[in-house]
């Protein structure tokens, strides 16, 4: 059984507009309920688009543990806990998985990178780490490293690796993936502006930024594309496209926080090194939204 299928919201962390930016659980537990009630399959909790590089260890696994506690398995709950160092991957995926979260998200290593023999070594030993089920997270455009399809097919023999997110935009790579993993592990694009495409080659829904601020509408498309209204699914696509792109014109999740804001939720602030976007992508923001009538 699929973790969730439909629309996973990579959800933001709202700070407060203080010194040290504390964490903002006031207005995590509005936008958290604000999900559940416009349809949202699963959150995603302390990832990219939730600053996770930017907290420390204490912040993230609270983060995570407040998210589990306020959704109450009303909806699965997916816990960051990526690392560029194996050894310290270890340990936040065993203190994740005692949050009582539905799966973890784990990236592959960083900057310091590694072949892909060191990729199925590194997530091996977290995955024998813990019992909870491990979705991989392929984004070589942020991590410049790539999970190979055949090295997918050795770690989809562990038994709690069971998804991936695909961030690549590589439509060839995911047809591969197909080809050699077939229902041995579950895909979710991670790439707003392909969802629909990339369920087409048997993705189970999406890791969405857009569902931030478009939670109804991106459950929705997700939906008509497992109900099988392939061409309804195919012109939301196309109806919020648009918004999509003016979502990364500046890096994630500058571009989405800002939305939040124009839609009234006090999300504050960036930590640095990001920064506030520019007085043009809020201009460009603001008229994608009013197209499709969020503000």
């Amino acid at each position: 059984m699929a973790i969730f299928e439909g629309s996973g919201c990579a959800i933001v962390t709202p700070y407060k507009d203080t010194e040290n930016q504390e964490i903002n659980y006031e207005v995590l537990e509005e936008l958290l309920e604000f999900h559940i009630a416009n349809g949202t399959d699963a959150i995603i909790i302390a990832g990219t688009t939730g600053e996770a590089s930017t907290l420390t260890d204490e912040e993230q696994l609270e983060l995570i543990r407040f998210t589990v506690e306020k959704v109450n398995h009303r909806i699965p709950v997916i816990g960051g806990a990526g690392s560029n160092d194996t050894r310290h991957g270890v340990i936040l995926t065993r203190e994740v998985e005692k949050t009582g979260v539905d799966a973890i998200l784990s990236v592959t290593p960083y900057y310091n990178k590694t072949n892909q023999q060191g990729l199925i070594e590194h997530y091996t030993a977290i995955a024998n780490s813990v019992k909870v089920p491990i979705i991989l997270y392929n984004v070589p455009g942020r991590t410049g490293m790539n999970i190979e399809p055949q090295t997918l097919v050795e770690l989809a023999k562990i038994d709690n690796i069971v998804a991936l997110k695909d961030a690549t935009g590589n439509f060839g790579q995911a047809v591969d993936n197909l080809s050699l993993l077939g229902d041995s592990m579950d895909m979710y694009t991670g790439n707003d502006d392909t969802i629909i495409p990339f369920m087409s080659l048997g993705a189970k829904g999406v890791i969405s930024v857009l569902a931030n601020i478009a939670p109804k509408a991106t459950a929705e498309m997700t939906h008509l594309f497992l109900n099988g209204d392939v061409k309804q699914a195919a012109a939301m696509q196309a109806e919020y496209k648009e918004l999509i792109d003016c979502l990364f014109i500046e890096p994630n999740p500058i571009p989405v926080k800002a939305a939040l804001g124009l839609m009234g939720f006090n999300v504050g602030p960036f930590r640095l090194p990001l920064a506030p976007p520019s007085p043009e992508t809020i201009e460009r923001l603001s008229k994608a939204m009013k197209k499709v009538g969020l503000i």
